[in-house]
């Protein structure tokens, strides 16, 4: 299969550029949801986010060239396309939404990255980014609807095979689907009895959504903890077609679940996650009976929270 090589090629390409990030286990999870839950914490990765692998695979499978780039993003992903195209010595411009959170955009803004401003969701900034690619010929990096995006993603799955190796379930968080795509692909492939399970908002539902109607659909998100993985899908991406095939459901939580979770999380293992980042450690937690007595894998996607969110709490 095609993707399956190109995570493979990614996985040599990229390999000295990020961490293998860890992978723990959580024995309060294991207790209260009686089966063997391990945390994957790409929140450790150098960028605080698994957006990294993507963005190094895409612009080192550049030509020299073309390594004039623009993308569109909320925070991890433009984080990411800035933090690469400054290793590798490409150019980068960032597109990304009015509403973008304040902690989000400060990181951005201390790798000095190039940055537009444009509309309130990140589907409106895509679109404007790939204009913009066509006007001044530069290329456009997508966050999710690329080939080399999935790919560098799939190099979790990777990981995971190499350190575990027996697992049952795999929860991944859900926006755009280039980290479950690029996961669910290699381990499938792999073990086709292994489950894949999407997790997502009930703020920003779109994949699911649009998987349930048959065709990428546009409607109406709500704001979510979860700002990395809300907003929409862009027609005709290669992630939905991946997702309905390998996928074997998706679950939605609540802000409150999310809230929980990332409370829960922090006072456990004392680990700063982001809203999008414990999306499957809420799952978990609303359907833990469907889990008894597996090994589960919690991919938990990122760190990039602002550090208020556990000092209005008084935690810090």
């Amino acid at each position: 299969m095609k993707i399956f090589d190109e995570i493979l090629k990614a996985e040599n390409r990229i390999r000295k550029f990020i961490r293998k990030t860890p992978l723990i286990p959580s024995p309060f999870l294991s207790k209260i949801c009686e089966c063997n839950v391990y945390l994957k914490l790409e929140s450790e990765q150098i960028t605080g986010s698994f957006k990294i692998r993507g963005a190094f695979n895409k612009i080192l499978s550049l030509q020299e060239r073309d390594r004039n780039v623009i993308t569109a993003s909320t925070g991890n992903h433009g984080i990411a396309v800035g933090y690469s195209s400054k290793v590798v010595g490409a150019k980068s411009k960032v597109v990304v939404p009015h509403n973008i959170s304040e902690f989000k955009l400060k990181k951005l803004k201390e790798f000095e990255i190039d940055l537009e401003f444009y509309g309130y969701e990140c589907v409106e900034a895509e679109y404007y980014a790939k204009r913009k690619a066509r006007e001044e010929g530069l290329t456009y990096i997508s966050p999710y609807n690329d080939l080399q995006i999935i790919a560098g993603q799939g190099t979790i799955g990777v990981e995971l095979r190499e350190q575990l190796g027996n697992f049952d379930s795999v929860l991944v968080p859900v926006g755009g689907g280039g980290m479950i795509s690029g996961i669910s692909v290699f381990l499938k492939s792999i073990d086709p009895n292994l489950k894949i399970f999407g997790c997502l908002p009930e703020n920003s539902p779109v994949m699911r959504e649009s998987i349930r109607e048959g065709r990428i659909i546009s409607i109406k998100t709500k704001e979510t903890l979860s700002d990395a993985t809300a907003g929409g899908i862009e027609e005709g991406s290669i992630t939905f077609e991946i997702c309905k095939k390998y996928v074997d459901d998706f679950f939605l939580v609540s802000e409150k679940e999310i809230e929980d979770s990332i409370l829960m999380i922090y006072e456990r293992h004392k680990k700063m996650i982001e809203g999008a980042g414990v999306l499957p450690v809420a799952t978990l937690l609303k359907l833990k009976e469907a889990f008894k007595n597996q090994n589960v894998i919690l991919v938990l996607s990122g760190s990039n929270i602002d550090e208020r969110f556990f000092r209005d709490r008084k935690l810090i």
